[in-house]
């Protein structure tokens, strides 16, 4: 068997036509909103990966802290012969993961990008020829089909994304993951953590500017993709901290009144001076409410880490031991 798979199971036009589905959806309520699943794209990434290494932003190092301290932990907990990886991008944090795990066999990527998953794959093949990869197109939040793979299964969800979506979302996913694990299967799940807003605020907010680009190219891809005439510079970033939901808000605050044509949806949109669209919602957690909502979906919590300085989380968690 070759040492990497490729399985597409989005349609050729799913993401074309999600984009479609969602601006239209978005710009034609109030308030309006756009997911933040596109601001990737190329740019998107890039910049991206800059927020990542920008001292404000500290999700990454502290994840990446938790993840080099506790692998071996994680191996012991879960003796993972086959690693899944929801939103994999570059697989990068991964590797930690990867090289502490004696028994795996097979890595199991899932993107939306074939292009990010089939890079990351050559990567990873070039520095551990014996590992089996197999990389599958697809949406984690939709109906997910995984390829049978050996046991036990370790799914990871890193990056604390899992904050992106609102309660309902989180429970849903949540609940279709369970669905996914047989006994002897767990789950790892990235989750970035309550703490004061002066520190909160600015890891969306950061001085260089390179969050607002970040946020603005999602006003980008859709003049891109979908013949839209948006103008980047008539909108200003703002990121706000919502103490009731506790999580972050990014917005785009339209500076001037304005209407914008969106030819493929066959739409027009009209923002008034000072209208804000959400284009991000970043939830944080405490870990009773992380357990609460694992054992609402069916999972139980096994293991907490979180970094020396209790900024993020990785949790541990199975489905219930059978008694």
């Amino acid at each position: 068997m070759s040492p990497f798979q490729l399985t597409r199971t989005l349609p050729e036009d799913a993401t074309g036509a999600a984009l479609r589905a969602d601006v239209l959806h978005g710009l034609s309520r109030t308030p309006k909103t756009l997911p933040p699943k596109w601001f990737y794209d190329a740019r998107g990434s890039e910049l991206f990966e800059e927020i990542t290494a920008l001292p404000e932003y500290y999700p990454t190092r502290a994840e990446r802290e938790i993840l080099l301290s506790r692998a071996g932990e994680i191996a012991v907990a879960t003796g993972a012969r086959t690693l899944i990886e929801l939103g994999s991008g570059s697989s990068e944090k991964t590797r930690h993961l990867l090289d502490a795990l004696p028994g795996l066999e097979v890595y199991v990527p899932v993107d939306v990008s074939g292009s990010a998953l089939s890079a990351a794959a050559d990567a990873l093949l070039a520095e551990r020829p014996a590992l089996s990869v197999h990389a599958l197109i697809a949406d984690f939040t939709r109906e997910l089909t995984l390829p049978r793979t050996p046991g036990p299964r370790l799914v990871v969800f890193l990056g604390g994304t899992i904050g992106n979506l609102l309660p309902t979302e989180r429970a849903a996913f949540l609940r279709a993951v369970r669905e996914l694990l047989e006994p002897g299967d767990a789950l790892l799940l990235g989750t970035d953590l309550v703490k004061d807003a002066s520190v909160l605020v600015p890891a969306y907010d950061d001085r260089s500017g390179v969050t607002a680009a970040f946020n603005k190219n999602v006003l980008s891809v859709i003049d891109r993709e979908l013949g839209a005439d948006f103008d980047p510079a008539a909108f200003d970033h703002v990121a706000v901290w919502d103490s009731e939901n506790e999580w972050i808000e990014m917005r785009l605050r339209a500076n001037r009144a304005l209407t914008v044509k969106i030819p493929e949806l066959d739409l027009v949109v009209h923002f008034d001076a000072g209208e804000e669209m959400r284009t991000e919602v970043s939830a944080k957690f405490r870990q009773d409410g992380v357990r609460s909502e694992l054992s609402a979906a069916g999972l139980e919590l096994r293991h907490w880490w979180t970094d020396t300085e209790g900024r993020f989380a990785l949790s541990l968690s199975a489905p219930p031991a059978r008694r």
